[in-house]
């Protein structure tokens, strides 16, 4: 009994990260097409606004700081922020190949998919909030990771957090997105291997 508990266990803790980033040898995964917006019913803001309709602005020229949280399992956790003139820096905090900061660059294209990937979930003010306990997060899976991305510029700070186990099934798109995004920057040899 306890070796089919612990395998299952074993399941639990390796299926629970969510994908963030190919590896070197993994064919890329699609891109998600038009994302879908959770319905306007759907999570009740930390700030009280709401959420931006399906045809958000992109804001150009913000700052994107992109951090994922730990879960029950080996799932990378990291910071990698990137900014309009193309300087980036990415911070390895546990379970990736590289741990501390390193500075790296992107190109005007992939801050462009970066920001156009994340686009559609950015508040139009504040924080929107999608966690265990909150109104847009009804049922909820539990020992998954969260990803919290910040933009700031001119039009002040958004932010959004955001937990993987919220709603799967009406969250779907917003996952998929949220957890892609990355796969969009060079950063998957400093991530590294995933379970």
């Amino acid at each position: 009994m306890r070796v089919v508990v612990a395998g299952l266990m074993g399941a639990v803790a390796l299926g629970g990260c969510i994908p963030q980033v190919a590896g070197p040898d993994a064919p890329q995964r699609p891109v998600p097409h038009a994302p879908v917006r959770p319905a306007p019913a759907a999570p009740v803001p930390a700030s009280g606004n709401v959420p931006p309709p399906p045809d958000a602005p992109i804001v150009r020229g913000e700052m994107i700081r992109y951090t994922t949280s730990p879960c029950f399992g080996a799932c990378p956790v990291y910071t990698v922020t990137v900014r309009p003139d193309g300087s980036a820096t990415f911070e390895g905090q546990r379970f990736t190949a590289f741990s501390g900061v390193r500075d790296f660059r992107v190109t005007p294209a992939q801050y462009e998919a970066f920001l156009r990937r994340l686009a559609p979930y950015r508040p139009r003010s504040g924080t929107l909030r999608y966690a265990p306990g909150e109104p847009g997060c009804g049922q909820a899976a539990t020992d998954m990771p969260s990803v919290e991305v910040q933009w700031d510029g001119k039009a002040g700070h958004r932010g959004l957090s955001f937990y993987f186990g919220c709603d799967r099934a009406r969250n779907r798109a917003m996952a998929d997105a949220l957890g892609s995004a990355p796969d969009l920057l060079p950063i998957a040899s400093m991530i590294g291997a995933r379970p």
